[in-house]
C-alpha cells in the first residue's frame, strides 16, 4: 500500500483554508481573526513538512508540532499538540491509506490519546467509512462504500464499550453519543452523508466548543478526507 505524502495532505488544507479566510474571519466575533490564524497555522504545517521533505513521518509530525507550539493562536496550540501526539503514535512507521483515519483523529483531537487499534473505535470507523472502509470495526461496507445505519449504529452501540476501557480515554459515552445526534441533527438539516459524518467526527472533538473553530475544523476533515480519497484513487 502506498504511502501518505503529508506534505501535499497538508498543501490541500491550506488551500482550502486560504479559500475561506474571510468567513472564517467573520465567523469569529471575538477577534475576528481566526481566518488568518488558520491560514498561518496550516502554511506553518505545509511548510514544516517541507522542510522535513526527507525524514521519517514522525519527525516530520514533530516539526510541525514544535513550529506551532511558538504561536499564540489557540487553535495553533490545539493542533501542535495534536501533530506532537501523533508524531509519537507514528513513531517507525509510515502513514498510509490503511492508518491515516488514525492520524486525523489524533490531529483533531488535540493530543487527546486515540483508542488502542486493538480496540473498536466508532469515531475511527465513521471515517473509515467515508473512504470507503480499510479499517476493521463496527461498521460494515456496502458495494457502495458507506452503510449509515451501520455506522450511525456502530457510533451509538461502542459508547458503553468505549466508556468502560482504560486505554481510550479520548473518547467516552458522552462523547460519542454527541456525535451520533450531532450526526441527526446535521441529516435533519439537509446536510448530505459526508457532510452529517464530518460534523459527527468534529462534534467530539476540543474544536467544537467554540462556532468559528467547529466551522475551520470540519473544513480541515472534510478537505483531509477529500484529498486522501482522491490520493487512493
Amino acid at each position: 500500500m502506498s504511502n501518505i505524502d503529508l506534505l501535499s495532505l497538508f498543501n490541500n488544507v491550506s488551500g482550502v483554508l486560504q479559500k475561506n479566510k474571510t468567513s472564517l474571519n467573520k465567523a469569529d466575533d471575538h477577534n475576528g481573526d481566526h481566518g488568518d490564524n488558520m491560514v498561518q497555522t496550516f502554511e506553518m504545517i505545509t511548510q514544516a513538512m517541507k522542510e522535513k521533505s526527507g525524514a521519517d513521518p514522525a519527525d516530520q509530525l514533530a516539526y510541525a508540532s514544535q513550529l506551532l507550539r511558538k504561536s499564540k493562536s489557540g487553535s495553533a496550540k490545539l493542533y501542535a499538540e495534536g501533530l506532537g501526539k501523533a508524531s509519537n503514535e507514528f513513531e517507525g512507521q509510515k502513514i498510509t491509506q490503511q492508518n491515516a483515519m488514525q492520524l486525523i483523529q489524533t490531529l483533531m483531537g488535540g493530543g487527546e490519546p486515540a483508542a488502542s487499534p486493538d480496540n473498536d473505535n466508532p469515531l475511527n470507523s465513521l471515517l473509515g467509512g467515508l473512504l470507503g472502509g480499510a479499517q476493521s470495526g463496527p461498521a460494515s461496507q456496502s458495494d457502495s462504500g458507506l452503510d449509515v445505519g451501520d455506522l450511525l449504529g456502530g457510533l451509538l452501540g461502542g459508547s458503553q464499550a468505549s466508556n468502560d476501557s482504560q486505554d481510550s480515554p479520548g473518547l467516552d459515552a458522552g462523547d460519542l453519543l454527541n456525535a451520533g445526534l450531532a450526526f441527526m441533527s446535521a441529516k435533519q438539516s439537509g446536510d448530505s452523508t459526508v457532510e452529517a459524518l464530518v460534523d459527527a467526527v468534529v462534534s467530539a472533538t476540543p474544536f467544537a466548543q467554540s462556532a468559528h473553530r467547529q466551522q475551520s475544523s470540519q473544513l480541515v476533515v472534510n478537505t483531509l478526507l477529500s484529498a486522501l480519497g482522491n490520493m487512493q484513487k
